[in-house]
């Protein structure tokens, strides 16, 4: 009898650790369980956070959020301020050196790192950049020397503000604002061409000749920042004005009827040899004969933000200039 109880006992203390050790491996199935979906959601927002851009040069990726950027065309450092982004460095400014006036409060005393056509690497790396932004046009040649130093992006066309914006919202982990902004733009866009249409009526679109004094000739511009914005508000061009490059070179004051249109948009750099082809021009008779200077539609403009600028609060400072001449409300 004693025997029997005894063995019974011993089933029953067995069976105690048997139950006590599978509750502890379901307790550490599941701690690895829970472990396991924290990773596996740690990935998941990495992954997402990975983002393959493509641009001018090829595809590049870029991790998390950029902050020390590198701005090497005039068009990108102009995008960077409405982004609210201070960069690190900026390449030099065509004329109002080294800043534009129209940036310089939000850029004074950033490093200058060279000029457009020739960036200083050296001091490029030392700022230890997240991500460069450059242009195929001016920086084909070093890209794979700044692409060494960070992440690369490079704009296909100088003048392509909206492009520069939606590289930048990308690249910057700013889709968001970077579709902000130019819904901002097209809103605009489409405001002016509204009003611009009810005040002029029969007389509105407009045909326009952008043109370019220099010291030894003149151009007439096609295309380009201020030729594409102008497209956009939906000014028109001559017959004569229709073929898709970037303009003419005009060599000789015999081809000044090649200007002729409705209006003129007149940019210009402030030099004496400049200021002296202007006049020997505008005094020429056949000038004179010209449609826009007969009915006093013949303006200077701004050279920075109609041609030199080439970013979308330059675009935006355009466009603003052309409410005003139309006398529109903005």
């Amino acid at each position: 009898m004693i025997k029997h109880s005894s063995k019974w006992g011993l089933l029953l203390i067995g069976l105690f650790f048997t139950v006590l050790l599978a509750a502890c491996g379901n307790s550490a199935s599941s701690d690895d369980s829970s472990d396991s979906g924290k990773t596996s959601g740690n990935s998941t927002s990495n992954e997402s956070n990975i983002r393959d851009v493509e641009h001018a040069m090829g595809t590049t990726t870029i991790e998390g959020t950029p902050e020390r950027v590198v701005t090497l065309y005039q068009g990108a450092t102009d995008a960077a301020t409405v982004f609210d982004i201070d960069p690190e460095g900026i390449v030099e400014s065509w004329v109002e050196k080294p800043i534009y006036k129209y940036l310089l409060d939000d850029l004074e005393g950033t490093k200058i790192i060279g000029e457009e056509t020739q960036p200083n690497l050296e001091e490029i790396a030392a700022l230890k950049p997240d991500v460069i932004f450059a242009s195929k046009t001016r920086h084909e040649e070093i890209y794979e020397k700044l692409n060494q130093i960070a992440p690369t992006i490079a704009i296909e066309e100088l003048y392509d503000f909206k492009g520069t914006v939606e590289l930048m919202g990308d690249a910057l982990n700013q889709q968001d604002k970077s579709d902000e902004i130019l819904s901002d733009w097209n809103n605009r866009i489409e405001d002016f061409q509204t009003k611009a249409a009810e005040k002029l009526g029969d007389e509105w679109p407009k045909n326009v000749s952008l043109i370019n004094f220099r010291s030894d000739h003149a151009r007439i511009y096609f295309d380009g920042f201020a030729g594409s914005i102008l497209r956009e508000a939906g000014f028109t061009r001559p017959k004569n004005q229709q073929e898709d490059v970037w303009g003419i070179k005009l060599s000789d004051k015999e081809s000044i009827t090649e200007m002729n249109a409705d209006v003129f948009y007149i940019f210009m750099e402030d030099e004496p040899a400049v200021k002296e082809t202007y006049d020997e021009w505008t005094m020429h008779p056949l000038w004179q004969k010209l449609d826009a200077v007969k009915n006093d539609q013949v303006y200077n403009v701004d050279q920075v933000t109609w041609n030199m600028a080439g970013g979308i609060r330059a675009a935006n400072l355009m466009l603003d200039d052309l409410y005003d001449r139309f006398n529109l409300e903005k």
